[in-house]
C-alpha cells in the first residue's frame, strides 16, 4: 500500500447507510478517499481487482449475496489483504461474535448505531496502526538469523520509538517474528503510556479521537518526574520457551478486564490489545504482582541437531 493513498472501502447493503458514513469521512478532512461497494461479492471483486490500494475495509457483517464473515474468510487467506486492517460494523456486538471476529481478522468493531465521532475515531486508529505495523515489518528481517541464536538479555527503555525497535529486535529472536512483534509491541508501549505515564483508559480513548495521543505521550516523557522512569525488559530462552518478563515503574493496574474480549469495549478506539496479544501472539501472558510486570511466553522448540 502507498502510504500517502488514504482509500477506504465502506461495504454496506443498505444505500442510507453508505451515504451517511462517506459524509462521515469527508467531514472529518483527514485526507481519506473512499469506494463503495453494496454486497460482499462486490467488495471482493474490486478488492481482489486491486489489492494494494486500500488502506482499511469499513466491513458490514449481515449482507447478501456474500456476508461480511466470508469476505474476512478471503481477506484473510489473501497473501496482500490479510495486511489491510477490517473494521466490522454489525448489530451483533456479544462477546462470541467479536471474538469471532477478531479470530477471523477483524480487530476493530463498530456497534451499530454509531455516531461520526466513533466512526472517525476508530478509522484513524486503524489506519495509524496499520502504517506503523508496516514500518516494523520492513524491519524484521534485519539479523534474523543470529539474533535466533540470543540465550538471554536485558534492556531498559523509556520512550516509544525505543519500544518499538525493541520489539522488533526480540521478535527477530523468535520462531515467528511476524506474529511476536505484535504482542512485543502492545506490551511495551503499554507499559510506557498506562505504566510510567499514568494515561488512563478513558483519557487515551480522548487523546485518540483527537489525535494527539502520541504527542500527549512524548510531552509527558519530557516532565522532569517522568526522566527517570525506565521500562525493563529481560529476554531468556528455556526449556523449549522465550520468557520475555517486562516491568514498567507505575502503580499497576487490574489486568482481569483487559485479558479477554469485551463487547462493552468492541467499538472503543482502542483497549483490545493486551487479549490481542494473549489471543496471538504468545502460548500465555500472564501480569504479575500488581500488575506492573508481565510475563510473556512463546514456544521455541530447540532446532534439530544435524551431524556433520
Amino acid at each position: 500500500m502507498n502510504q500517502d493513498q488514504k482509500i477506504i472501502l465502506v461495504v454496506d447493503d443498505e444505500p442510507l447507510n453508505l451515504t451517511i458514513i462517506c459524509e462521515y469521512l469527508e467531514f472529518a478532512e483527514a485526507g481519506y478517499q473512499w469506494k463503495t461497494a453494496e454486497d460482499g461479492a462486490t467488495a471482493w471483486k474490486m478488492l481482489e481487482q486491486a489489492p494494494h490500494q486500500y488502506a482499511a475495509i469499513l466491513l458490514d457483517r449481515m449482507m447478501p449475496r456474500m456476508d461480511g464473515m466470508d469476505v474476512l474468510s478471503r481477506i484473510n487467506g489473501h497473501p496482500v489483504l490479510k495486511e489491510v486492517p477490517v473494521i466490522m460494523q454489525t448489530a451483533c456486538a456479544s462477546k462470541e461474535d467479536i471474538e469471532e471476529g477478531i479470530k477471523a481478522g477483524a480487530y476493530y468493531y463498530l456497534t451499530k448505531p454509531f455516531k461520526e465521532e466513533a466512526l472517525v475515531s476508530i478509522v484513524r486508529t486503524a489506519v495509524n496502526d496499520q502504517l506503523r505495523y508496516l514500518n516494523i515489518r520492513r524491519a524484521l528481517d534485519r539479523n534474523r538469523f543470529t539474533l535466533g541464536l540470543l540465550q538471554s538479555c536485558r534492556f531498559q527503555f523509556r520512550s516509544l520509538n525505543e519500544a518499538r525497535d525493541l520489539s522488533t529486535l526480540l521478535a527477530q529472536a523468535c520462531p515467528d517474528p511476524e506474529t511476536a512483534i505484535t504482542g512485543f509491541n502492545e506490551l511495551m508501549i503499554n507499559a510506557v503510556e498506562h505504566g510510567n505515564l499514568g494515561i488512563g483508559y478513558d483519557e487515551k480513548g480522548l487523546l485518540n479521537e483527537t489525535g494527539n495521543w502520541e504527542k500527549e505521550v512524548n510531552r509527558r516523557l519530557g516532565l522532569p518526574e517522568m526522566r527517570s522512569k525506565q521500562v525493563e525488559v529481560t529476554f531468556e530462552r528455556c526449556n523449549g520457551e522465550i520468557h520475555v518478563h517486562i516491568t514498567d515503574q507505575g502503580e499497576g493496574f487490574d489486568s482481569t478486564p483487559y485479558l479477554e474480549i469485551s463487547a462493552k469495549r468492541g467499538s472503543d478506539n482502542h483497549g483490545r490489545g493486551i487479549a490481542l496479544a494473549r489471543l496471538i501472539s504468545f502460548k500465555r501472558l500472564e501480569y504479575l504482582g500488581k500488575g506492573n510486570r508481565v510475563l510473556a511466553v512463546i514456544n521455541a522448540p530447540a532446532p534439530a541437531q544435524t551431524e556433520e
